[in-house]
């Protein structure tokens, strides 16, 4: 069967989710990757109230669509980051606080603990799952922050022993979390993403290492976020392929800018024609979308593909909708049966 096509809501955070919803369907898509942010879906309210949860599913069926995952970026982002102002307007009153840069990590890394027990008590409450088997596992994606994306460059010069503080502080502090997500039965997906502590294949190694290998930790694919970098995404992809615990269809071009601005960014903002790179409507980039869905295949992800629809110059309903036919007309399942098997007489 082909994979559901999901939106995550992210993006549209500005829209309440009964409105949201109804426009999702009419974009073509199967279900809601749902944001830990706007209205869409509140950690406290999910844990607190079963009325919550259900009503929630009750909103998604009403207009045809399903979930298998939530997201919580913007909490995460805090867990590892060095604080500053910029933080405050991503992050919950609650989990900012004083903005005391140790008190607000702390408090992030307790409401991401929050997160998986959330996403369990809505996950447990999805129509019909008492009855069956749910084939997906239960996923929270997410950010990690990091303390030394800082010194991504290496100057003044960067020790690897400063490195490995940096991993050693990020296993400190998931750790516990991971637990929290185990406890659960919930799986962690890092979006492998520039100021995470994972932003590369090789990052990702010493990310999996600082952690033990916790069997809890993975990667919420994407490939926009490694393509112009220079990364090969879908190395990535067979590299890691038990631990890909959800994908992002995105897309991105390279290579389009007129030599101003580099890889990173020139302090530009999103859309400005002198940029090296930059977020584009699925189809309009330079990922090629095929051999990932090859690569997916290959390693046995059945999980949902959802479109995070960025694109600064083009219309987002117009792109989102294109987005949801593109997956859908690009997405294929893996042969059942080898092609040259007919040519066997056992076989006719």
């Amino acid at each position: 069967m082909p994979r559901p096509v999901t939106l995550f809501t992210g993006q549209w955070a500005d829209l309440p989710l009964e409105q949201l919803a109804p426009l999702a369907k009419k974009m073509g898509y199967d279900g809601l990757e749902l944001a830990c942010w706007g209205d869409h879906f509140d950690v406290d309210a999910a844990v607190s109230s079963k009325k919550y949860v259900h009503q929630k599913w009750e909103l998604l069926k009403d207009h045809g669509l399903t979930s298998f995952a939530i997201s919580s970026h913007l909490v995460g982002q805090a867990v590892c980051d060095l604080i500053d102002e910029r933080h405050k307007s991503i992050l919950p009153p609650d989990v900012w606080g004083n903005g005391d840069p140790e008190g607000v990590r702390k408090r992030a890394a307790k409401k991401l603990a929050l997160a998986a027990k959330a996403a369990r008590i809505f996950f447990d409450a999805k129509p019909g799952a008492a009855a069956r088997k749910d084939p997906f596992p239960a996923v929270v994606n997410g950010f990690t922050g990091s303390s030394i994306w800082h010194s991504i460059y290496a100057f003044p010069p960067t020790s690897q022993a400063y490195w490995d503080a940096g991993f050693a502080d990020f296993g400190k502090r998931f750790g516990p979390i991971l637990e929290a997500f185990d406890k659960a039965n919930v799986n962690f997906a890092l979006e492998v993403h520039p100021t995470e502590i994972a932003f590369d294949i090789a990052t990702a190694r010493r990310a999996i290492e600082a952690v033990n290998g916790h069997k809890r930790f993975g990667f919420n694919y994407d490939p926009s976020h490694l393509g112009y970098q220079g990364v090969d995404y879908v190395k990535f992809i067979r590299e890691f392929g038990n631990r890909i615990y959800h994908a992002h269809m995105k897309d991105v071009w390279w290579g389009h800018g007129n030599g101003d601005v580099g890889v990173f960014g020139g302090h530009t903002s999103f859309g400005d024609a002198r940029r090296h790179w930059d977020f584009r409507s699925l189809g309009h980039g330079d990922i090629h979308f095929e051999e990932i869905i090859v690569a997916l295949n290959d390693v046995g992800y059945r999980g949902p593909l959802s479109v995070e629809w960025e694109d600064i110059r083009m219309d987002r309903v117009h792109g989102a909708t294109e987005a949801s036919a593109f997956v859908r007309k690009l997405d294929f399942p893996p042969s059942a049966v080898a092609f040259d098997a007919a040519f066997d007489k056992k076989n006719q």
